[in-house]
């Protein structure tokens, strides 16, 4: 008879079983938990790094851009000014003479 346990020495060792399993779980949940947030963190890392490399290449490529443009523009309006100046020069003596003709009243 003593080799049969007791009813609630038989629900303590499930209690106790029960308690190991759930302790084993819980580890192994906590485990996973951090590992998880490890790799989130390395995304996130990853993933900033490749956005600053990215953001930094549009940068370089849209200032390039911009240079060029702004190179053209200073080439058009130095062309246009060069233009406008020998047209000027070339109506000086045709406009000295009209307004000499109007202040001498000729």
């Amino acid at each position: 008879m003593e080799d049969e346990k007791t009813l609630l020495q038989q629900i303590r060792e499930k209690e106790q079983e029960f308690t190991r399993k759930i302790d084993m779980v819980r580890a192994e949940t906590e485990a996973a938990v951090a590992a998880a947030r490890s790799e989130a963190e390395d995304l996130l890392c990853t993933a900033d790094s490749a956005g600053k490399t990215a953001a930094e290449q549009l940068y370089w490529n849209e200032k390039g851009k911009a240079e060029i443009e702004i190179e053209e523009l200073k080439k058009t309006a130095l062309t246009e000014s060069e233009a406008v100046s020998e047209q000027g020069s070339r109506n000086l003596p045709a406009a000295v003479k009209r307004i000499v003709g109007y202040v001498t009243l000729e």
